[in-house]
């Protein structure tokens, strides 16, 4: 069952990255697409006087021919995308229920569970919110942290390792780690709805881009949501440490870099309310909210701490 849970998450990394790519490739389409819709609208309102004038001097008329089409951007590229990312989050879930059954608990027992579970939260959160808001075209960018993390876990040792004696309990760990996910997953995309929404200015410089509306729209209801869930992982978190260590709060860096990531996220709810911080100041604040994610992910790494993962 381990081996079979192991091919499960290769299958899904595979898919995330192909999802990844697919996303890159259907985006440039619809942008290639939109650009020559553009070009022809242009023309086709051009002065008459300036296409007679090209005629009567022997060239040829730049006039589109009468009844022509702008370009499509190809819908099988985008359907494609989303197929695969699809596969991806069944892939990569499968694979974690399975390892779930053979251990007896959640992904938290190793860097390498955890980073699927991550990779998980990212794929699914990104898809609910695709179903809701028009941002298939910013997918690549949640997609593509997602898939760099599967590559990540692929790196990592996937044997089942005794735990350490602080994750010994299920239960509570089980919604602590759940809640994270589910946190991290919708901050990501939040996170490319804010990248896309710099990009596309308040002047909605690209037609293959959402509209400015729909990305602030989409990542402000993607923090309402991440944003409780996010702070009740860390009530949670605290609790556990209560039990684990005998302390709520000791300010170990895996502690104080989630409470910072809140605070962060907490400053965006206020900042985009107020008129001279709405639109891009609290874009980037969401960038550097999700900055701050990863640094919670992956700062137990690089400073010591009483949050450890076997196998590292």
């Amino acid at each position: 069952m381990e081996t079979a849970s192991y091919y499960l998450f290769a299958a899904g990394a595979l898919a995330l990255g192909a999802a990844f790519a697919l996303h890159v490739f259907a985006t440039t389409l619809a942008a290639r697409a939109r650009r020559a819709a553009g070009a022809i609208a242009t023309i086709r309102t051009a002065p008459a006087f300036a296409t007679a004038s090209v005629a009567l001097g022997g060239g040829r008329s730049a006039r589109a021919p009468f009844g022509a089409r702008p370009a499509e951007p190809a819908p099988a590229a985008a359907s494609v995308a989303i197929g695969a990312a699809w596969f991806a989050a069944v892939g990569l879930g499968l694979s974690m229920l399975l390892r779930a059954i053979l251990v007896g608990r959640g992904p938290w027992g190793s860097m390498y569970e955890f980073a699927i579970a991550f990779a998980f939260g990212i794929t699914a959160g990104y898809l609910a919110l695709e179903g809701r808001y028009a941002i298939r075209s910013i997918g690549f960018l949640p997609l593509g942290v997602a898939a760099f993390l599967a590559g990540y876990a692929l790196t990592l040792p996937h044997a089942i390792a005794p735990l350490v004696p602080a994750l010994a309990n299920p239960p509570l760990l089980t919604v602590h780690v759940a809640m994270a996910v589910i946190s991290y997953g919708i901050f990501a995309t939040s996170f490319g709805a804010a990248v896309g929404y710099l990009l596309q200015g308040s002047a909605d410089r690209f037609a293959w881009l959402p509209s400015h509306k729909v990305l602030d729209e989409a990542a402000y209801r993607a923090v309402i949501v991440g944003f409780p869930v996010f702070a009740t992982m860390i009530v949670l978190g605290s609790w556990w440490a209560s039990i684990a260590w005998g302390r709520y709060w000791g300010w170990d860096p895996k502690e104080t870099s989630a409470l910072v990531t809140w605070l962060i996220y907490a400053v965006y709810l206020h900042a985009r309310s107020q008129r001279g911080w709405a639109g891009r100041p609290a874009a980037l604040i969401l960038v550097v909210g999700f900055a701050a994610v990863l640094f919670t992910f992956f700062g137990n790494l690089f400073f010591s701490g009483l949050h450890a993962y076997s196998g590292l």
